[in-house]
């Protein structure tokens, strides 16, 4: 990955307004993974990456920059709550599930890399199989086309909702029984002494093809060396955000032990600073896992976490609150924006979107008004208000219509929202 930090904040902006200081740590963050790279093993070794901890009301971001920054180069990346864990020794997730998680991901980004590797291979196979079981099924029928046609036609397409007879590998159902044994699959302890079974199942010939393709394909991927690869990412490219940071900071309960707050902060410690986790691929060592931590912190403070685990995490980054012209961006530059969503999802039902910008502008004041005086949840607040503002078009829309142009403008939001916004009920959409 050779983007320059320039590069990396420009991708960002295609999809996260405003936070421009996020998004500039970030990026040098994941440079200095590739100028790491570059380096001699001995060099390389001693340096570990610098971990952020964002701090911002929710909706502003930070996830989204996180997830954003991942995707950007294919990394494994996890996203966990830190109030979920509890501390060694009691009933609940451990920390060290953080990590298995993380190489879970991995393992299915390399095998999916693999899957893609081979699948020309694979599909001839699939093809020979599928053709002789369309040929079986028509010749039941009495069906005289001839072979070529039949090829021609499957390679069209036009067989793909028949119904055919497969043999399929059954897949073992998956046991969890607890969330500490949650790294032990009890279906493959026992596959290893009972062989996989095949059942006969009647499907489409468009889904034989995929479940076939599944199977001929994992029959020509090595599973150790995909490990192996899976650890290695994980190791050096692995990026795990831990969100409610703010919510186990704590000075401990008087009443008795305070399982899911500083006792966390504790079990969280050795697998920033560097330790080995034992999974079901193999042992993974986190010293150069990337942990970006946020929290809103509106009641404690980031000064408040352990004085140790603080400095685990020397990079800090404010967010800040959103304004009515972010959320005018928002609503229209993103390449993902919530108005091309609505957009998109409504032109199924033959209705053309669209909205004025004077509309935009009018959304933006309602976001912010709510936002100030209810709970402020940042960007979120913009799917409340698009529900309720198109709740009638999408009752309406059935798609037993020609398109129809629908244009939503400033009259049309004051219309359902009041004209000084002191009237609307937005509360039954807040989840």
């Amino acid at each position: 990955m050779s983007m320059t930090p320039r590069q990396i904040v420009t991708e960002l902006d295609k999809y996260i307004i405003g936070q421009d200081e996020a998004k500039k740590a970030v990026a040098i963050a994941l440079r200095n993974r590739y100028r790491r790279s570059r380096l001699p093993k001995e060099l390389r070794d001693e340096i570990t990456p610098k971990n952020i901890i964002m701090k911002g009301p929710t909706g502003v971001g930070k996830t989204e920059i996180a997830r954003r920054l991942a995707k950007l180069v294919g990394a494994p990346f996890i996203k966990i709550e830190a109030t979920k864990y509890t501390e060694v020794g009691y009933v609940g997730r451990d920390v060290e599930s953080m990590v298995r998680d993380l190489v879970s991901v991995s393992v299915r980004l390399v095998k999916d890399e693999k899957m893609h590797e081979v699948e020309k291979r694979a599909k001839a196979s699939v093809d020979e199989k599928v053709l002789k079981e369309i040929k079986d099924e028509l010749f039941k029928q009495g069906d005289i086309t001839s072979v070529e046609e039949i090829e021609k036609n499957y390679h069209d397409g036009k067989y793909d909702d028949m119904n055919i007879e497969i043999s399929v590998l059954e897949k073992a159902q998956q046991f969890n029984f607890m969330p500490e044994f949650s790294d032990m699959n009890i279906s493959t302890m026992i596959g290893g002494i009972f062989p996989p079974k095949k059942k006969t199942r009647k499907m489409s010939v468009l889904r034989a093809k995929e479940c076939l393709l599944e199977e001929e394909a994992d029959k020509l991927i090595d599973d150790e060396s995909v490990y192996q690869e899976a650890i290695r990412r994980t190791e050096e490219e692995g990026i795990i955000f831990i969100d409610e940071m703010d919510k186990i900071i704590g000075k401990g309960s008087t009443s008795g032990p305070d399982v899911s707050r500083e006792g966390v902060q504790r079990d969280i410690l050795p697998i920033v600073e560097g330790c080995t986790v034992s999974t079901k691929y193999g042992n993974v060592k986190t010293d150069f896992i990337l942990f970006i931590a946020a929290g809103a912190f509106h009641v404690s403070k980031i000064e408040d976490m352990i004085p140790e685990l603080q400095g685990r995490f020397p990079i800090r980054v404010e967010l800040n609150s959103l304004t009515k012209d972010d959320f005018v961006k928002i609503l229209s530059t993103p390449k993902n924006a919530v108005t091309l969503q609505y957009a998109s999802l409504l032109k199924v039902d033959n209705i053309d979107l669209e909205f004025t910008d004077d509309a935009l502008d009018e959304i933006a004041i309602v976001a912010e008004y709510e936002n100030e005086n209810m709970e402020n949840l940042g960007a979120r607040r913009l799917h409340t208000i698009l529900e309720k503002l198109l709740e009638d078009v999408s009752f309406n829309a059935s798609g037993e219509y020609p398109l129809s142009k629908v244009t939503i403008d400033r009259a049309y939001v004051q219309n359902i929202f009041g004209k000084h916004n002191k009237n609307s009920d937005l509360k039954k959409y807040i989840i």
